[in-house]
């Protein structure tokens, strides 16, 4: 069978192989990257189609009539139309909760970033400020202790459980959204691990972020849909909130004029919280684990 993965550099950029998925494939093709306009010349008459971000709408399917499995090289599926491709016989497959740890870990970096200004306090010191200061220790912020602070879990999956874990370790209170929504939006901290839907795009407005305790930071390593940037800018700088902590924006890369470049209390990554080496690796192993079930009559991590 003829495959393609149409955008496949953020998972192996050189640094992994693909040999062991594309053992399983008579031809397969890898683009770094593709776009709407790609899609369906790039697909063309391949039976099995491998995406990250690439949007598979119904119209991009019904114009590949060969493509029989769709494997997202990723946990979230929001951007292929698992009802149209059950419509249309084809087998949806996802990476479920590979990267609990990793993404776990850094909600924390995140956290730790923003309550101790590491970055911050080793630019400051390699400039000089210390060698010049007359004291034995200063600091450019106020340094934030997380024990006795409150987190509030907006999504106990997997990656929610984690991060409580973690949390408890540095002796937080943990505040599970399901359990006690005004504990969980009323805490020091508020993470969000939910997916994205219809139902809970931009949860994180105006209204909401009203609710939250004032000089609360927000974490997002989720979807950046979840957020309403523009409400989450003004509340940075107005000082409604003390600060955020981001690895997802609405639309990545952002526009240059998105509301929440350039402010001193957001840290913001690039989507790379689940990309640890290691993660990336174990990526590549359930694509292959996924494919060789589908192919051999079975239904591993099937979404469809």
């Amino acid at each position: 069978m003829k495959a393609v993965l149409l955008d496949g550099y953020t998972i192996n950029p050189g640094d992994l192989s693909w040999d062991k998925l594309g053992s399983l494939c008579d031809e397969f093709t890898v683009y770094d990257s593709s776009y709407n306009d790609d899609l369906v010349p790039r697909i063309g008459d391949c039976e099995i189609v491998f995406t990250s971000k690439t949007r598979i709408t119904r119209q991009v399917m019904e114009q590949a009539p060969n493509m029989k499995y769709i494997g997202l090289t990723a946990t979230g599926y929001n951007n292929v139309d698992v009802a149209a491709a059950s419509d249309l016989g084809i087998a949806v497959t996802n990476v479920p909760a590979y990267a609990t740890d990793a993404v776990a870990q850094h909600v924390f970096a995140l956290i730790l970033e923003l309550t101790n200004s590491v970055g911050l306090h080793t630019e400051s010191v390699n400039s000089g400020e210390w060698t010049s200061n007359p004291y034995f220790c200063y600091w450019k912020k106020p340094i934030t202790l997380l024990a006795g602070k409150s987190i509030g879990i907006v999504g106990y999956g997997q990656i929610g459980k984690k991060v409580g874990q973690i949390a408890e370790a540095f002796s937080m209170t943990v505040n599970v959204y399901s359990r006690d929504r005004e504990a969980a939006v009323k805490s020091d901290f508020v993470s969000l691990h939910c997916p994205l839907t219809a139902d809970n795009e931009h949860m994180i407005n105006s209204e909401f972020i009203e609710q939250m305790k004032p000089g609360a930071i927000l974490i997002n390593t989720a979807r950046g849909g979840l957020v309403d940037e523009a409400a989450l800018a003004q509340a940075l700088r107005s000082g409604r909130l003390a600060g955020a902590g981001l690895d997802v924006l609405e639309k990545e890369p952002p526009e240059a004029d998105c509301p929440l470049l350039g402010l001193d209390n957001c840290v913001i990554t690039p989507h790379n919280s689940w990309a640890p080496k290691e993660m990336r690796q174990m990526v590549i192993d359930v694509l292959t684990d996924n494919l060789s079930s589908w192919l051999n009559g079975g239904m591993l991590n099937r979404l469809d």
